[in-house]
């Protein structure tokens, strides 16, 4: 009895413990049973019937990307050139994505390869060189639409390269080429401009400034005469009050030693004359001091 209960036991261990399943983080398990959907395990510890239930598929719930082949397009004017893209998908419904399509990797591929020759298609080659951006939204747009049946949300696509046929990559290299020494013909044209533009000012400034120079000589020459003409002025005045101080000194000696009112006068004459220090023609006397100066004039005729 003892060990048929230990061999019941150990069949048991053996047939349920394979039903325990834990799922990992970002997967999902489709599980069926008897053959038919029967539940969408997520994340965390699950027990299923033995022999019944069967794990279908397991999902991986990451984003994920699908790197196509080369494609060959043909654009509106006729030009055949070979594009290849990106697209980054995530499956958001693991059993529409499990039951929606068969080979749902290889639906992707055909269906971007259809959009991007119908987009293409619409567009010269031109505009399909300078309208990636343009390109890859509307690629998602419609990949989203027709993926979401599957359960596959498409994130994003990105065209990878662009290559046009040989003889017009050789005539857009020299039309770049041109297009380069333009631009450069123009950088040395504007940099020379500059340069006259650059030389004209400091010619300008520097006339300015031997302009202000050259005034500011004149003003300080000016400045100099005019001082040295007002110095000299103050000197001669400074003389004439030194002579006049000198002859009041003596008249008042001559007045303290007693002199009289004649010679007095006549002192004053001779302080006149020293003051025109014989430059002046004319000398405008006081009524008093003409009669000294005709007496004076007299003694001196008289005297010869």
């Amino acid at each position: 009895m003892l060990i048929f209960i230990i061999i019941l036991l150990v069949l048991l261990i053996i047939v349920f413990i394979p039903c325990i399943t834990i799922v990992p983080q970002a997967k999902a398990y489709v599980i069926e049973r008897l053959g038919a959907y029967q539940d969408t395990w997520h994340v965390g510890f699950h027990v299923k019937l033995p022999i019944v239930d069967r794990v279908a598929k397991r999902v991986n719930l990451k984003e994920q990307v699908a790197d196509f082949p080369p494609q060959p397009v043909i654009t509106k004017d006729n030009v055949t050139m070979s594009i290849d893209s990106v697209v980054f998908y995530q499956i958001t419904d693991p059993k529409l994505f499990v039951y929606g399509v068969e080979n749902p990797m290889l639906a992707i591929e055909n269906l971007t390869a259809t959009t991007l020759r119908n987009i293409i298609g619409d567009m010269e080659l031109d505009q399909t060189l300078t309208s990636r951006e343009t390109i890859n939204t509307q690629m998602r747009a419609a990949l989203d639409l027709a993926t979401d049946p599957w359960g596959i949300k498409v994130n994003r696509v990105e065209l990878k390269n662009i290559v046009p046929p040989a003889e017009i990559q050789s005539a857009m290299e020299k039309q770049m080429k041109a297009e380069r020494e333009r631009r450069e013909a123009v950088t040395r044209a504007e940099g020379e401009k500059r340069a006259k533009i650059l030389e004209a000012e400091g010619e300008k400034e520097s006339a300015i400034l031997r302009a202000q120079a050259d005034k500011e000589a004149s003003i300080l020459r000016a400045e100099a005469a005019k001082e040295k003409m007002i110095r000299e002025a103050e000197g001669e005045a400074q003389a004439i009050m030194k002579i006049q101080q000198a002859n009041a000194d003596g008249i008042k000696m001559l007045k303290e030693a007693g002199a009289d009112e004649a010679v007095l006068k006549l002192k004053s004459l001779e302080a006149f004359e020293k003051v025109a220090d014989g430059q002046a023609t004319t000398i405008l006397l006081p009524a008093e001091l003409q009669g000294i100066a005709s007496i004076a004039a007299t003694l001196k005729e008289t005297g010869k």
